[in-house]
């Protein structure tokens, strides 16, 4: 069977210990806080200070990668000689897949020989996190470059994400929520729920008064769409600096859900790129599901 490489980007929110034991290509995105650029490495010392900067009101600024970019990315995987499937984020809350589909366009012209696949997620953060294990392994199983872009395109939306924010101003300076919505939500505290969609978008469904109020809705609303738990699986629950909320969160769940009294639930650090557009006291639990519901 010919060999091939799965390849992502840093917002998969993989960690670097993960990403060098399965032999994980990805590309970085790059922040800037002032003047200065940084490259999201996924380490958490970066993560770390993001929040710190963000905290003591810093702006943090996101950019999109440039076709030049992935395309150099993507030569550099080709030149191996295998196969590669590409897997990224959802294309329609992010403007660089634009760049990575263009960038992959040349490259099936330079490589004809080979097969270049670019897989879209439909999903974000945790989603891509949980959606590209799943994907790497079925392929150290022994699955083929065919099965497992079937697999993945039968499945990318099994994926839930429900997350929620503690601060609207960082939605407003994203362009994601007007300036008075953002004074209006905050005054009154209000919090929203997030939710990911079939089509990959972002959609605020509910709102809440306060913090405990949504997180109990966030938890309340997974009996919608919460699969069959499997012993292969896990959830995983996002945050930006806010791990005190992230332990009551988890205990909230296996309470509510006796089937999962004993899931693997794992705890991960929001990467920079998504954290600058949602701030400290963002949280997301994130996990299979059977179909989603919008």
């Amino acid at each position: 069977m010919r060999e091939y490489i799965l390849a992502t980007a840093s917002t998969a929110d993989l960690s670097p210990e993960y990403m060098k034991e399965h032999n994980i290509p990805f590309i970085p995105y790059t922040f800037t806080i002032g003047d200065k650029v940084f490259v999201d490495d996924c380490t958490e010392e970066t993560k770390a200070m993001i929040y710190r900067e963000m905290r003591n009101g810093k702006i943090v600024g996101t950019s999109a990668i440039t076709e030049y970019a992935y395309y150099e990315f993507f030569k550099q995987l080709m030149t191996t000689g295998k196969d590669v499937i590409y897997v990224d984020m959802s294309r329609a809350i992010s403007s660089s897949i634009q760049h990575a589909e263009m960038a992959a366009n040349r490259i099936r012209k330079e490589f004809s020989d080979q097969r270049f696949y670019f897989l879209d997620s439909f999903c974000i953060t945790g989603g891509l996190n949980l959606f590209f294990k799943q994907l790497v392994r079925r392929h150290e199983e022994g699955a083929s470059y065919e099965e497992l872009i079937e697999w993945g395109e039968a499945h990318k939306r099994e994926y839930i994400h429900r997350f929620t924010v503690d601060d609207l101003s960082w939605l407003r300076r994203g362009g994601r929520l007007s300036n008075a919505s953002a004074i209006i939500g905050t005054l009154l505290s209000i919090k929203p729920e997030i939710y990911v969609t079939n089509d990959g978008k972002l959609v605020s469904y509910s709102t809440k008064h306060g913090r405990k109020k949504v997180i109990h809705a966030l938890v309340d609303s997974m009996k919608e769409d919460l699969a069959d738990y499997s012993a292969d699986e896990e959830i995983t629950v996002m945050h930006t600096d806010t791990l005190k909320d992230v332990e009551w969160l988890i205990g909230l769940i296996r309470e509510t859900y006796p089937q999962l009294k004993d899931a693997e639930i794992t705890v991960t650090t929001l990467g920079p790129t998504i954290a600058a557009h949602v701030g400290p006291g963002f949280m997301a639990v994130v996990y299979h599901g059977t179909q989603r519901i919008m």
